[in-house]
């Protein structure tokens, strides 16, 4: 187990964290999160014996890491440190093998368990296909993957990971913190985490610690500590929390203090009928384009309706996971009538949301123009037994048009005043 109580540190006098508590027991997945120079990487070299508290104690196990010597730690306790700094052109082999220095003596060679130790590791983190490469030949990812390898052959109780996932695309972020998060089951770890991301903190975090200006700000669950209200008190920005409707953690979208779009400029007014991130770039374009804009029928929490949100677009929401409502359904039929044009995205169609069709079928029949995006073709996302195909065939009938690409329908809509 890895805890600080009452960590205080500092600089030259400085202080940067005050009074900090947190603690990692065995097979924990812990992350720290706060704004940049909120004290983060302080933290880390703090449990890590490189940086002495003023006040307050780290401790590994109940015992003061800084009663400990340096190579009884390190057979303890692995860094993976945001900036890997490597001098020489080694293998990749010899740097995890770097990790059983701990277990040698002064004068001492490595022997074949160590070596066995190193394969292992190796293996555990999916390095062995390069082994005998150089360094610095590796992607960001796979360098990663080494250095975790590294801390591995040291055969710790416990890792730090210090921003494992920064410069690192969205596939190599997701890559490090599954296997991180799997090594730490796997070997029951006590793994504390820094992370710049607070969406992937609340994915894969069993338990957060939330710092700002120094100071423990919240601690718990990500459900407790990642809230609109104490990121607000954090960074200082406005931020909207929902619950995840696959995953069920707390996800975060930004809400930018800056208009996301001018007012509408345009005079043709645009009903968005959509559903399942469909119509998410359709919503950016055409507000950015100057249309009004409208949506309906959306879920909430669906993507679509987190996108209208975000954009202030007058919208019909609904109940997630059920049936468009009568009141709903009257709602968006009344937008639909009231636009110049209904736009009509690629949407799955099932019994719950086939009242979309019906209510573009209606304004249609009212004389509005209707665009269908048919993309994918109706067939392939016809869940209604047929029914979602006969209302765009009936809306066809009646003039509706029909573009196969998303991008032939913006290329006529842009063309229009």
């Amino acid at each position: 187990m890895l805890e600080a109580h009452n960590l205080t540190v500092g600089y030259n006098g400085d202080l940067v964290l005050r009074d900090v508590n947190l603690t990692a027991a065995r097979g924990q997945f812990v992350g720290v999160v706060g704004p940049n120079g909120s004290g983060k990487s302080t933290l880390v070299r703090a449990l890590s014996r490189v940086l002495h508290p003023v006040a307050g104690q780290a401790l590994l196990d109940g015992t003061d890491i800084y009663q400990m010597s340096a190579r009884e730690l390190a057979r303890h306790l692995a860094v993976v440190a945001q900036e890997q700094a490597i001098a020489f052109d080694f293998p990749v082999r010899e740097i995890v093998l770097m990790g059983r220095s701990p277990h040698l003596s002064r004068f001492g060679v490595e022997s074949a368990r160590d070596y066995r130790i190193v394969e292992e590791a190796m293996q555990l983190t999916h390095v062995t296909a390069f082994a005998d490469r150089s360094i610095t030949s590796l992607s960001g990812g796979e360098r990663q993957r080494c250095m975790i390898a590294r801390g591995l052959a040291q055969q710790p109780s416990v890792l730090i990971l210090d921003e494992p996932t920064a410069h690192l695309d969205i596939n190599h972020q997701i890559e490090i913190l599954d296997l991180a998060r799997r090594l730490t089951a796997e070997r029951s770890l006590a793994t504390l985490v820094i992370l710049h991301d607070l969406n992937l903190a609340s994915q894969y975090c069993d338990h957060l610690v939330l710092i700002a200006n120094g100071e423990l700000l919240a601690e718990g669950m990500p459900d407790d500590v990642v809230t609109e209200s104490r990121i607000r008190a954090a960074y200082g920005a406005d931020v909207q929390v929902k619950q995840h409707p696959i995953t069920g953690r707390p996800y975060v979208t930004l809400m930018s203090r800056l208009p996301v779009t001018a007012p509408p400029t345009r005079k043709t007014t645009i009903h968005l009928i959509c559903g399942a991130g469909t119509g998410v770039t359709l919503m950016r374009r055409l507000r950015r384009l100057g249309f009004a804009v409208s949506v309906g029928v959306v879920n909430v929490a669906d993507t679509d309706q987190m996108e209208a949100e975000a954009l202030d677009l007058p919208r019909v929401e609904d109940a997630p996971f059920s049936p468009i409502s009568d009141e709903a359904h009257q709602r968006n039929l009344k937008m639909a009538r009231e636009a110049d044009i209904v736009v009509v995205t690629g949407i799955p169609v099932g019994q719950g949301n086939l009242r979309n069709l019906e209510a573009a079928v209606k304004a249609r029949g009212a004389g509005v123009r209707v665009l269908l995006i048919d993309d994918p073709p109706i067939p392939g996302r016809d869940f209604a037994d047929g029914e979602a195909t006969s209302l765009q065939r009936q809306m066809l009938n009646s003039g509706a048009e029909l573009y196969p690409e998303e991008a032939d329908a913006m290329a006529r809509l842009e063309a229009l005043p």
